[in-house]
């Protein structure tokens, strides 16, 4: 260890002491009132040592503003170097900086976004792997050509990823979009698990919801099963009232819009009315005089009764 390492570690006396002029020189560099106590010092080497003053700035909590004084050997001056603010050991601290391709979460895309997807994404992989010339088991190869003037077949010049315009009608590109294979990437065995465990997590059996319904999805009217593999173990809901209309659920999910879960019984129907139309029922003309509420009574009794 050589002796100026040695002497770095003590700090300088006079740089020591010149604590004013290093709170003179935070407090013109910083806003009025934001430079707070002493908080210490260090020494940076021969006669050269940094003054760390209290940071009361908003949003600054646990910063210091750090002030370096320096003199000439043999000189009694103490001169200014800089002035800095930096973060203490217990300083707030934005968080590290992240791309934004990694930042970027479900739901954050809106009208007019473009999210461009690499060229190595995992989740992807070749779509259409046929070479520019067929296989000589082809009918369209060139040891048939015969055979496929004869059915005006034509091969195309490329991959139909890279074709300028759409495939003439009968040749291998033709085929494979009317088969819903003409994509350049399709999804690889890892977009599928990956995608799979993002809809079982969202709509999937251990969510509240399908821990309270009646029953599952796999058993429900309203559920659109899909094609391929995934149609094993999800569907589309089709219910406008679920939680989860529009949504790709798993079969284990469910809801309480549940096509079986309460089938409304149908309303009462009144029983159709009897007649009997073998017998004719009388109808006079006029009431009775006995079949009011009144009892009828001569003209002289309602004489006495003051009637007239």
């Amino acid at each position: 260890m050589s002796a100026a390492t040695t002497r770095s570690r003590t700090p300088d006396r006079l740089c020591a002491e010149a604590t004013d002029l290093a709170r003179t020189a935070a407090e013109e560099a910083a806003a009025p009132g934001v430079v707070g106590e002493h908080v210490g010092l260090v020494s940076e080497g021969d006669r050269v040592v940094t003054h760390f003053f209290e940071c009361k700035e908003l949003g600054y909590r646990g910063w210091r503003w750090a002030v370096t004084v320096a003199r000439a050997s043999r000189a009694k001056i103490v001169t200014l170097d800089e002035v800095v603010l930096l973060p203490g050991p217990d300083a707030l601290l934005a968080p590290e900086w992240v791309p934004w391709s990694e930042r970027l979460r479900p739901g954050d895309m809106g009208p007019g976004d473009l999210l461009p997807t690499d060229a190595e994404d995992l989740r992807l992989e070749p779509g259409y792997t046929g070479e520019d010339e067929p296989v000589p088991s082809s009918p369209v190869s060139h040891e048939m050509a015969e055979l496929v003037e004869a059915e005006d077949a034509e091969v195309t010049a490329g991959t139909p990823a890279h074709l300028p315009v759409a495939p003439l009608r009968g040749s291998i590109a033709a085929v494979a979009e009317e088969l819903g294979m003409r994509r350049a990437r399709v999804l690889s065995r890892y977009g599928l698990h990956i995608a799979a465990d993002r809809w079982e997590e969202a709509f999937g059996a251990k969510t509240p919801m399908a821990q309270a319904a009646p029953a599952s999805c796999v058993s429900c009217g309203f559920l659109m099963r899909l094609g391929g593999s995934l149609g094993q173990a999800f569907g589309v809901c089709a219910n406008e009232f679920s939680p989860a209309d529009g949504r790709v659920v798993s079969l284990t999910y469910g809801c309480g819009g549940h096509s079986e879960a309460a089938v409304m019984p149908k309303p009462p129907q009144p029983a159709p009315p009897v007649i009997d139309e073998t017998t004719v029922d009388p109808f006079p003309l006029r009431p009775a005089s006995d079949s009011g509420s009144v009892p009828a009574v001569s003209d002289e009794d309602a004489a006495d009764l003051g009637h007239s």
